[in-house]
């Protein structure tokens, strides 16, 4: 019985990548490059707007007045929110940045294993964006809740 199940295999499927195929995943790793390119060079400006701002607030008094109690230390929470945005606007990038290079080279020469790394960096940057995705809606409801319980007890 088990082995007349054995015998019974499917046969293996074979995916087929059609010229089609290869000339939209051609076309996407142009794109991911671009947006790769942006987001890098938009992820360094984040960056160094973390460390440029609290200069300017800091070097224009009537801005430092109106941080009021927060003081040094709302600069220094600026700086830092500033600097995990650029972070986290870098990752993705790099990620863009490999689809788009493994991608084309899969696609180019045929390269099975650049396709497939491509791929897999493509599965981790909608993981990450999912990730960050669920991370914000969490923080809204956590933010609505916060605030109603603040209305009932006013």
């Amino acid at each position: 019985m088990i082995e007349e199940f054995e015998e019974q295999k499917p046969a293996e499927v074979k995916l087929v990548v059609t010229e089609d195929i290869r000339s939209y995943l051609y076309d996407i790793t142009k794109w991911a490059k671009f947006l790769s390119v942006v987001g890098f060079v938009v992820s360094i400006f984040v960056i160094i707007a973390a460390f440029s701002i609290p200069a300017l607030i800091n070097s224009n008094p009537a801005v430092a007045t109106q941080m009021g109690q927060l003081g040094s230390s709302g600069t220094t929470i600026v700086t830092i929110v500033y600097f995990v945005l650029g972070l986290l606007l870098f990752y993705p990038s790099i990620l863009l940045n490999k689809i788009a290079n493994k991608g084309k080279q899969g696609v180019l020469f045929g390269d099975q294993e650049s396709l497939n790394s491509a791929m897999a960096s493509l599965k981790s940057l909608f993981k990450f964006w999912g990730s960050i995705t669920i991370a914000i809606i969490a923080f809204y409801f956590l933010l609505i809740f916060m605030v109603g319980a603040g209305m009932a007890g006013a």
